[in-house]
Parts: structure tokens; sequence; C-alpha cells
């Protein structure tokens, strides 16, 4: 199969099951809103070795926020049994300590939540109101007061939808991957957690040599050992492979952010190969069909 002249492989990204909370954030700006975003999404690139995979899902308009301020809504994706302590500990942290934030549930219609008290934070002072029709504590701040629901949504989710960009060159590989992370932008529902969405060293389950090894470098889509691994997956002519992995609410909205993204990522000229990444199951049993999904 081929799209805008480049080819798509016979393949399918495997995915795994997560769990997610969606935090919507707001302050004075935009600006503001966004760098508290930054800050609770911090250092949640990969479950491999973050305490949980985080990233902003979009900005949201004044209409969309329960206060009528500007905004930002965040994914944090994790095992149930982490969840809890990871919003925890990203809003008291990053969110909490920033200029004229406000913090609300994102998912408001699901069946489970999670308690996450931090009006103790006020020694006493703290007391409750309503905004926007919810129930939320208000913590007196040296700046003023912060606000903030304490019951936040939680749904089983994905993780890892994935495909690779692959480009005759470094920087049009590196061009089509941020095309694929910009398109997957505008997707509801989904994040991008890797920096600026793009994963350069992307990994395998395991170790070939170092059994204390959660992780290796995925050889087989190493181009400069594509002479040296047998099975390698690197097709001639390729000297750069990027990979986008993409969490989200649903299984449906991973498959379309990955839609997107190829269809982004090939308009780009010395894109040549789009492919994705699965184990053979041992990863987990979400299957997304690159053919099926385009």
């Amino acid at each position: 199969m081929e799209l805008n002249g480049v080819t798509i492989d016979n393949t399918y990204a495997e995915a795994f099951p997560t769990w997610i909370a969606r935090i919507i954030i707001t302050a004075v700006t935009w600006e503001w809103a966004y760098k508290a975003a930054m800050e609770a999404t911090g250092f949640a690139t990969s479950a491999i070795g973050c305490p949980c995979e985080a990233g902003i899902e979009k900005r949201l308009s004044i209409k969309e926020t329960p206060d009528g301020r500007p905004g930002y809504s965040i994914l944090i994706c994790a095992p149930k049994k982490k969840l809890k302590e990871q919003v925890v500990e990203r809003l008291a942290e990053c969110v909490l300590t920033a200029p004229t934030t406000a913090v609300f549930n994102g998912l408001t219609t699901a069946e489970e939540k999670i308690p996450v008290k931090l009006h103790f934070f006020g020694d006493g002072y703290e007391y409750q109101k309503e905004v926007g029709g919810r129930k939320c504590w208000v913590i007196p701040i040296m700046e003023g007061e912060y606000v903030g629901e304490e019951e936040f949504g939680i749904v089983k989710g994905v993780a890892g939808g994935n495909f690779f960009v692959m480009g005759e060159n470094q920087m049009a590989a590196l061009t089509g991957a941020k095309a694929a992370s910009n398109a997957i932008a505008d997707v509801d529902g989904v994040i991008t957690s890797f920096p600026g969405g793009v994963v350069a060293s992307g990994s395998k389950v395991g170790s070939n040599k170092y059994k204390f090894m959660v992780a290796s470098t995925n050889e087989k889509y190493c181009p400069t050992l594509r002479e040296k691994v047998p099975d390698s997956k690197v097709p001639a002519g390729i000297t750069a492979v990027y990979e986008i992995v993409i969490d989200g609410l649903d299984e449906k909205a991973v498959a379309e952010a990955m839609s997107q993204g190829i269809k982004a990522a090939v308009k780009v000229p010395g894109v040549k190969f789009i492919s994705a990444g699965n184990f053979g199951g041992n990863l987990g049993p979400f299957k997304i069909d690159l053919h099926k999904i385009l």
C-alpha cells in the first residue's frame, strides 16, 4: 500500500491498557495555564523509566472551562494502583504552586473516581464553594486563592499506539515526524508524551544481552545496524527513523491519531516508509492495523 507515494508497511501497532485521568488546568492567561500544564506533565515520557506517562491533550477556550478562564487539559496515564499518587503529586507540586491556577475534573461521566485532597494545605483556613456548578475547595495562598475540585474521574485507556516515520535523511524523517505530532495535537482524547511528540530512541521489550534491562534499543530499526542485524526492518535508502507514540482515552481515539499523523507525515518530501512496532503480543492486547486505519 502507498499513500502519497510513501510505502505503508503491512503491519500493526501493538498497544496495552492503562488508566487515565483527565485534568483541566485554568489560569488568568493561556501562558500561565500552559506553564502549569507543562510542569505537571514533566518526566512522564515512558512507563519504562518514568512514574507515569503524561502530556497536554489540548488548549481549551474560555467556553470549555468551568470557571470561564483560559485553560489546558492534560492526561495522566499510569497503572491504576499508581494513578492516584501521580495525580496528587503533580497537582500539589506543579499546579498548586503555579500562579493563578485552578483545577477541575476533566472526566465528569467516568464511573470511577479518585480523591485528591489538597485542601489540607490550607491549614484550617480552606473553605468550599461552587464554581461552574462544581463543588470545589478554596485554599488561601500568598497571591490570593487557589480553587480546585478534589474528585477526578478515571477510565481504562490505551497506551503505546505507535508508528515509525522513515526518511532518506535525518531532517526529512524529523520533519515528517514533527508534522505527524502537530496533526495528532488536533485529535481529542490523546497525547504524545515524548519530547515534541517524537521518539528518537525507540525500544524493545527486554534485552538480548543484558538480562537486567527491562527495555533496550530496538536494533531492527537502527539504520546504522542494517548491515549488522540479519532481520533488520530498515529498508534500503533509509538513514533515519523516528517513532510516534500515542496514549488515548480509548482505542478509537488512538487509531484516529495514528491515521491523522501518518497522513501528515507522508506529505513531507524525503519521507519514504511508514511502519509500526509490535512484539507478537508480549506487550499488550491491542492491535491497530496500519492499512485498516488508513
